[in-house]
C-alpha cells in the first residue's frame, strides 16, 4: 500500500543516562498501512513505540496526520494515537466494560460521564472481539489471552487513526491470534476512517503474513526495512537473531521455520 504518510518519524533517538536505546530511526507509514517492527530482545522495539506515542523523551520528530506529536495536548494526542502496551496498568477491581470505556476518555469533558455514543462504541468493540459475555467481569478474573483482547478493545474504542501494538499476540492461542489480527486488518482497509497500524512482533511468520512492510531493529538501529520478502531472509535473520531458520513461501508472505542446530 502506498500513499501519503500518516506517520513520519525522523531521527528518533532515545537515551537513558549514558545508554543509547535508539539511534537515528526514520520510518514512514501511509494511511491504512501496516508496518511491523521486528528484532531480537533488547533491540529497542517497545521503546520505539513509546517514543512514537510521545510517552518518552526523544530526539527527532514524529508527525501523525501532519501534527507534531510532542506539541499536542494529551487529549488531542489520544484522539490520534492508541497504544496497546504489553503490560498495561489496570486499576484493581475494574470491569471489562469500564476498562473499555477508558478508551472514550478523550471525547468526554472533564467531570462529565460517558454518554450513549460512548457506551455504544464500547459495546460494539466488545462484540467484535468476542468479549460481550465478559463485560461485567473484572480483569483480574480473566486469563492472559482474555485480558489481552480487552486491552485491544480499549484501544479500538478510542477511535484513533494510528494503532500502536506492542506484541499483540503474545498471550493468545492461535485461534484468537487470527481473530484479533484479522479484525485489525479489516479495520485498516475500511472505506471511511481507515486504521493505520504499527506493531512489534516476535512471531516472524505472523509478521510476514499481515504487514505491508517490515522494519528490522538491532541494538537500537534500523538494519533493514522493506517488504516481508525483502526483510525476512535467512541471511538477515541468521545474522541478527543468531538463529538457524528456513524461509519458505506462504500464502500471503514468507514463513520462517526454525531448523534444529546440529
Amino acid at each position: 500500500m502506498t500513499g501519503p504518510s500518516l506517520v513520519a518519524a525522523r531521527g528518533i533517538g532515545v537515551r537513558v543516562g549514558a545508554a543509547r536505546l535508539l539511534g537515528d530511526v526514520d520510518l514512514d507509514v501511509p494511511e491504512g498501512g501496516w508496518l511491523t517492527v521486528i528484532g531480537p530482545n533488547g533491540a529497542g522495539k517497545s521503546t520505539l513505540l513509546r517514543a512514537l506515542a510521545g510517552l518518552v523523551p526523544h530526539e527527532g520528530t514524529v508527525t501523525v496526520a501532519g501534527e507534531q506529536v510532542d506539541r499536542l495536548h494529551r487529549r488531542q494526542r489520544a484522539r490520534l494515537i492508541a497504544l496497546v502496551p504489553q503490560n498495561p496498568v489496570v486499576p484493581p477491581g475494574m470491569s471489562v466494560l469500564d476498562y473499555t470505556l477508558l478508551g472514550r476518555t478523550p471525547y468526554i469533558a472533564p467531570l462529565a460521564v460517558e454518554g450513549a455514543a460512548d457506551l455504544a462504541a464500547a459495546h460494539a468493540v466488545l462484540d467484535r472481539l468476542d468479549l460481550t459475555g465478559f463485560a461485567d467481569r473484572t480483569l483480574d478474573t480473566l486469563s492472559g489471552g482474555e485480558r489481552q483482547r480487552v486491552y485491544l478493545a480499549r484501544a479500538l474504542a478510542q477511535g484513533a487513526r494510528l494503532l500502536l501494538l506492542d506484541e499483540p499476540t503474545s498471550a493468545l492461542d492461535i485461534g484468537h491470534q487470527q481473530d484479533v489480527l484479522e479484525l485489525v486488518d479489516e479495520l485498516r482497509t475500511a472505506e471511511h476512517a481507515p486504521l493505520t497500524v504499527l506493531a512489534t512482533m516476535h512471531e516472524l511468520s505472523v509478521a510476514g503474513e499481515y504487514a505491508d512492510r517490515i522494519l528490522l531493529l538491532a541494538a537500537g538501529s534500523v538494519v533493514a526495512t522493506g517488504t516481508p520478502d525483502e526483510v525476512l531472509t535467512e541471511e538477515l535473520l541468521a545474522h541478527h537473531y543468531r538463529a538457524r531458520v528456513r524461509v519458505v513461501p506462504g500464502e500471503r508472505g514468507p514463513l520462517v521455520v526454525p531448523v534444529r542446530r546440529r
